[in-house]
Formats: structure tokens, C-alpha cells, sequence
């Protein structure tokens, strides 16, 4: 799917406003594949995550919103139209859910966060079974994605950011339906068990993404 217009220069605002606040590096977009369903499972730890994840690609990418956002009709307008879906506050609601399915069975590619608030202290919390159940469910790859230092910079408890260095990091993807990643119906008896184990390995992702500079940076190349 080819960016609107208006995605792609928004895209290219906030990628430019947080290159210059923060120093901003991204690091192996190469691995978030170029078509197809993907999940991008990033740790949560400020208002600025979701727009982070989706600046260093070209290809577009959803978020979830929080619906008491979408009251005021213009902003509300303007969250559509970079691709941001309301979903009830913990967007865990059968909407929430039915939204992101049916994106993932249109080839998009969606952003979700497994901890499914934000870090009060920046380290990363315990997976919601969600994001497990999203996974199994469509079938999609899960791409880890991990922030550093936007905590320091912008975290829950800081009003206005401040300047540092900002790290987005993509790992490999990961399949749990198919495919020669870890599958879940081996271990697991049932179906909580089962989405509470996929969402764990995707957090262990997440975890082992380390934040060293590395040779291979792509800025902004899909």
C-alpha cells in the first residue's frame, strides 16, 4: 500500500522534529518486512512511542488511539488521517481487537504495545495476553521493536520533553503460526495459556534488543 500524501508528510515532520529534539538513530529497518501482515510489538514508555515506531519506514503503519481522543473533530480528523484507529482506553475491548484483525487480514501493518500502558520507571513490564492472541490469530510475523532513551527524554512523569538521544531498534521477525519460529499449541494446554506464552516470547524479544549503535542503519529506506 502506498503512503496518502498527507501520512507521508507527517511522517516526515515528526521524523525531522525528533532527529533534531533528540538525536534520533534507527537501526535496522531492513528487518521489518516490505509487504505482507506485520505486527510492530514495541516496549511502552512515553507519549511519543507510536509515531517513533512508524518514522524510519515508508511503508505506512496503524495506531491505536484512545477514542476520548478522537472528541475534538479536528483532531480527530487529523488522527485518521495518519492512521490512527480509537479503541477504548486499553484497547483491549472485542473493538480494539476486530479493528486490528481486520487490518492485519488487509496486508497492514499495525503497531501494538505488549505491556499495554506505559513503563512508570522505563524498564519493561509483564505482556498482556493481547498481543499474543492477536498473533496467533492472524497469522502475522511480529517484528520487536524497542525504544532507549525516550524514556529520559519524554517519560509518564515529565510534562515537556527534554533533549537527548533516542534509539529505535527493529529485531527479526517472529512467527508463531507456521513457519520454523517457536510455535505456542505444543506447550500450551489452553487458549489463555497459550496467548500469555506468545506474548511473553514476544516481551523476551523485545528484551534481548540491546541499545549499541550498529553499522547497519537504514534511515527511512521503505
Amino acid at each position: 500500500m502506498v503512503p496518502s500524501l498527507n501520512y507521508q508528510f507527517w511522517r516526515v515532520v515528526v521524523r525531522s522534529l525528533a532527529q533534531a529534539a533528540w538525536d534520533l538513530k534507527i537501526f535496522n529497518v531492513d528487518r521489518v518486512p516490505a509487504t505482507g501482515p506485520v505486527i510492530l510489538a514495541c516496549n511502552h514508555v512515553s507519549f511519543a512511542d507510536p509515531p517513533l515506531v512508524g518514522v524510519g519506514i515508508r511503508r505506512p503503519t496503524h495506531f491505536l488511539a484512545r477514542d476520548t481522543l478522537f472528541r475534538n473533530p479536528l483532531f480527530g480528523a487529523w488522527l485518521r488521517s495518519v492512521n490512527s484507529i480509537p479503541v477504548d482506553r486499553d484497547g483491549g475491548g472485542a473493538a480494539g481487537l476486530r479493528a486490528v484483525l481486520a487490518l492485519l487480514n488487509r496486508q497492514e501493518m499495525v503497531v501494538l504495545f505488549p505491556e499495554g500502558t506505559r513503563s512508570v520507571d522505563g524498564r519493561l513490564q509483564s505482556a498482556k495476553p493481547g498481543v499474543g492472541l492477536i498473533a496467533l490469530k492472524s497469522g502475522a510475523p511480529v517484528v520487536p521493536v524497542r525504544m532507549f532513551g525516550l524514556f529520559e527524554a519524554w517519560g509518564r512523569n515529565r510534562k515537556l520533553p527534554r533533549t537527548g538521544k533516542v534509539i529505535v531498534k527493529y529485531g527479526h521477525p517472529i512467527r508463531f503460526v507456521g513457519g520454523d519460529g517457536p510455535t505456542a499449541t505444543s506447550i500450551a494446554t489452553t487458549p489463555k495459556v497459550r496467548n500469555q506464552w506468545v506474548a511473553q516470547q514476544i516481551m523476551n524479544a523485545i528484551q534481548t534488543l540491546g541499545p549499541e549503535e550498529e553499522v547497519d542503519q537504514f534511515p527511512c529506506h521503505r
